[in-house]
């Protein structure tokens, strides 16, 4: 029987088990800080009195910066060198934190948004030097099941991030908290965190491994290699990331909106089981606080987002990744259609489910489209990375449909998202088969 470990012991017979615990340790801090962001949404609408289509602008700018500086943090990893980028990634998040205390004494929008632009700057590098990392340490053939496994320990800090916040800054009554000048203490506890595993990267071995490139055949002769726009299952694998983070963002961060609109009234039974804070009473009627809504984000959505993730990343191991994918998207954009057609508890339950089937969309499409890529993997990952500016544009968009006519109909955008990356995970093997053979554009 193989050994567990065995995905972790590249050809030469060396293990990186330990050097992938602390990629683990990377994206626990990337999923926290993420998770963070989706209460802030909520908060910036009652501290700054404004619309759902301007507080977008907190994933906005959180995701414009990994737009903006994917590129140039994928050719900082290629000059030098992977440990010196997840270094500068992780010191850059804590600057970022740290700031963000004299950003509460000066207390506008603006000057939060360009704090969460330094710390998604420094999270740009982390994940476009983690996220192909994990693919080489190990056999290529179990680089999806790797990445997938790094990326449940992201979905850990998702969970967390929420309730961080809530325990500062959201209101546990039927009053909304309109203060800033506790938020500097959550970014506190992340500055610490990330500090201590920017010491560890310092001092633990991290080896600069190559991916092995994959050979293209036509008549058993070896083939030149096209430019990358011309690999079709690269370049349509970002058009699916670009889609897929529009989705999974545009829920993370109308969640708790959603929640507080169309969630029905919670049955006094259940409410005298939950603590307190998380229900407040109006006409008999027990309603969920700000602060319920982000421990359901926290323990309920996330928590499914994880067990997806580390359920995924097994069976990963043994199913085809892009009949997964495809699989996975069908399944959500259907739970979208409830979300936005049912009334009453279903929906609700339904929009808790998407975020287990959102788990593994992101990783494996990552996988999937870099595959095959050789030395232009870093590069690729860089292309990869700058897709998540969906999620940069998504909430704007839903925030503006969720004013003009409801929350509900904004969950129309996810549907489609959904249904795109479907079609990509169904399709992807034609693609990928067309590329590692076909001369035409060679």
């Amino acid at each position: 029987m193989r050994s567990p470990l065995g995905i972790f012991r590249t050809a030469d017979g060396a293990s990186h088990a330990g050097t992938f615990a602390l990629v683990c340790g990377i994206f626990v801090c990337t999923g926290l800080c993420n998770g963070m962001i989706d209460s802030l949404n909520k908060h910036f609408q009652n501290s700054f009195e404004v619309s759902k289509a301007a507080s977008a602008f907190v994933q906005f700018f959180w995701y414009l910066a990994y737009f903006v500086l994917a590129l140039p943090s994928g050719w900082y990893a290629r000059r030098f060198g992977y440990r010196t980028g997840i270094v500068t990634g992780l010191v850059l998040v804590v600057l970022g934190s740290l700031v963000v205390y004299p950003a509460t004494l000066v207390n506008t929008f603006p000057a939060f948004l360009t704090i969460l632009f330094l710390i998604a700057g420094g999270l740009t590098f982390l994940e476009t030097i983690a996220n192909p990392y994990a693919t080489v340490l190990g056999p290529p053939e179990h680089g999806v099941a790797r990445i997938n496994f790094a990326q449940s320990c992201n979905a850990i800090g998702w969970i967390l991030g929420p309730s961080v916040v809530g325990l500062f800054v959201l209101s546990g009554t039927s009053q909304a908290n309109t203060s800033n000048d506790a938020l500097y203490l959550p970014y506190l506890v992340v500055a610490v965190l990330v500090g201590v595993l920017a010491g560890a990267f310092c001092v633990a071995p991290v080896p600069d491994i190559q991916p092995p490139k994959e050979e293209r055949r036509v008549a058993d002769r070896v083939i030149a290699s096209r430019p990358l726009f011309k690999e079709w299952h690269f370049t349509l694998a970002i058009i699916s990331q670009f889609l897929y983070c529009a989705g999974q963002t545009g829920i993370f961060s109308f969640f708790i909106n959603y929640i507080k609109d169309c969630m029905p009234p919670v049955p006094a039974q259940v409410a005298e089981l939950l603590p307190a804070g998380m229900l407040f009473s109006s006409d008999g009627l027990w309603h969920v606080t700000d602060k319920g809504c982000a421990a359901c984000l926290s323990f309920g959505g996330f928590t499914l987002f994880m067990v997806g993730r580390f359920t995924g990343s097994a069976i990963l191991r043994f199913a085809s990744p892009h009949l997964t994918l495809g699989i996975y998207g069908l399944i959500n954009a259907a739970l979208m259609g409830i979300v936005v057609f049912a009334t009453g508890w279903l929906p609700i339950a339904a929009l808790l489910l998407s975020f287990f089937f959102m788990s593994i969309m992101y990783p494996t499409n990552f996988a999937l489209g870099i595959r095959g890529l050789g030395d232009r993997t870093k590069l690729g990952s860089s292309f990869m990375v700058m897709a998540i500016l969906g999620g940069a544009l998504a909430p704007l968009l839903m925030g503006r449909l969720a004013d003009q006519f409801s929350m509900r109909l904004g969950f129309l955008m996810p549907l489609a998202c959904f249904a795109a990356v479907m079609a990509y995970g169904f399709l992807w093997k034609k693609l990928f088969s067309q590329d590692m053979t076909d001369l035409s554009d060679a």
